[in-house]
């Protein structure tokens, strides 16, 4: 999956939050959200009529399978057979990609990780949908329903997908001894072992995982949320990473190419996804994964309607689709991602598969922080004092020389 914001998206933010703009019909500002920003007035989808024979989607890199990649994996398939719909995916390289191409209005819907489903909610680019409408709603882990990154004014915007952590990934025969802590990668006299093997993750995102690291480090900064941060707290992070970026490699967002470049040894060490490790176990490259001590970062994705979709009802039925146990345990072996439907879990062919990926294991997600979009009103109650992500996206610019 690969997964980053641009300065085209971060154009939309303000000086009090996240901007309500690339919407169409209404604009009016009527219902406050928690996540420091106020939400367009959309209506929300309440019922689902016929389907309308086609669905346009715009989605990562494995989350709508038809067998092109592997004949053996294939639910898109299924589902047209099922409902009708014929389904076109646009596949998205970046979170900042999948916003512009949802703010065309070509497409009916979107698998949003939470740094970019802000940015959909507040421009209004989406509507809210009645969870009546959602046939597995009642089965889906409390971990990604009604969290600050797919909801807003006490309203669900789509479906939850799937989750996982950002993960420390090392070489065992170059990397000794194994780490269990982000020091590994951001201390600078532990780093310095491994420079120009290195890697980072290619996101301003990042940015809060360096944030992460220095809660625990630097507890004197006060930062108690990676994503809202002062400008004391933001320069810090910022400082860490100038310094992280003379040892730093390569940074990657395509996870093919992280997965190259440790098959090929250019790296070594650094932020990672269980499914690039997965695949380079299964390749024999020796690799192991640790959820730092201190925490970290992760996505949660969802499936979001678009508020000018052509094809409203296919999409409500994809999202009931996506969210069936056997599909989910598709799709997250597929992927390597925690299913948001715990149920998906008796259906995996691995029978460890949601041991590894710690379903139900909420002290384990309760240390990883879900990606969400930066606006400069702090949601903990301080005001307007927080670093917006207009700044994140020309700060990393700035890291990356």
């Amino acid at each position: 999956m690969m997964r980053t914001l641009a300065a085209a998206t971060a154009a939309c933010l303000t000086l009090v939050g996240v901007a309500a703009c690339g919407g169409s019909g209404s604009t009016s500002t009527t219902k406050k959200a928690a996540a420091g920003f106020t939400v367009p007035d959309r209506a929300t989808k309440a019922a689902i009529g016929k389907t309308e024979g086609k669905l346009d989607l715009v989605a990562w890199a494995g989350y709508a399978e038809d067998g092109s990649n592997d004949k053996t994996v294939d639910w898109v398939t299924p589902f047209q057979k099922d409902t009708g719909c014929q389904v076109t995916t646009k596949t998205a390289a970046t979170s900042d990609e999948m916003v512009t191409l949802m703010r065309t209005g070509r497409y009916d819907g979107v698998s949003a990780s939470g740094n970019a489903s802000v940015k959909l909610i507040a421009g209004g680019n989406v509507v809210p949908i009645d969870t009546k409408l959602l046939k597995n709603w009642a089965d889906l882990d409390p971990i990604v329903k009604m969290r600050d990154y797919n909801s807003a004014a006490k309203q669900m915007y789509g479906a939850p997908h799937g989750y996982g952590a950002n993960l420390i990934m090392w070489r065992t025969d170059k990397v000794t001894p194994a780490p269990t802590s982000w020091s590994a990668v951001f201390d600078p006299a532990q780093a310095a072992k491994y420079k120009g093997k290195l890697t980072g993750y290619d996101d301003p995102i990042y940015i809060a995982e360096a944030a992460l690291y220095l809660s625990n480090t630097k507890p004197e900064l006060g930062i108690k949320n990676p994503y809202e941060l002062d400008q004391k707290q933001f320069d810090a992070a910022v400082a860490l990473l100038k310094e992280n970026r003379k040892l730093v490699g390569q940074y990657w967002s395509d996870y093919t190419k992280e997965q190259a470049a440790f098959t090929q040894g250019d790296s070594e060490i650094g932020t990672t996804w269980q499914v690039i490790a997965n695949l380079l176990d299964a390749d024999k490259v020796p690799v192991k994964t640790v959820l730092p001590s201190e925490g970290s970062t992760g996505w949660s994705d969802t499936w979001m309607l678009s508020d000018k979709a052509a094809h409203p009802n296919c999409m409500v039925a994809w999202m009931n689709w996506m969210e069936t146990p056997k599909v989910q345990a598709q799709v997250a072996e597929w992927f390597g991602e925690a299913p948001a439907n715990p149920k998906a879990c008796a259906q995996t062919s691995d029978k460890g598969f949601c041991d590894t990926y710690h379903v139900g294991d909420a002290a384990y997600y309760d240390r990883v922080k879900f990606w969400a979009t930066p606006t400069r009103n702090c949601r903990d109650g301080r005001g307007n004092v927080c670093v917006d992500y207009t700044k994140w996206v020309k700060a990393w610019t700035e890291i990356k020389g």
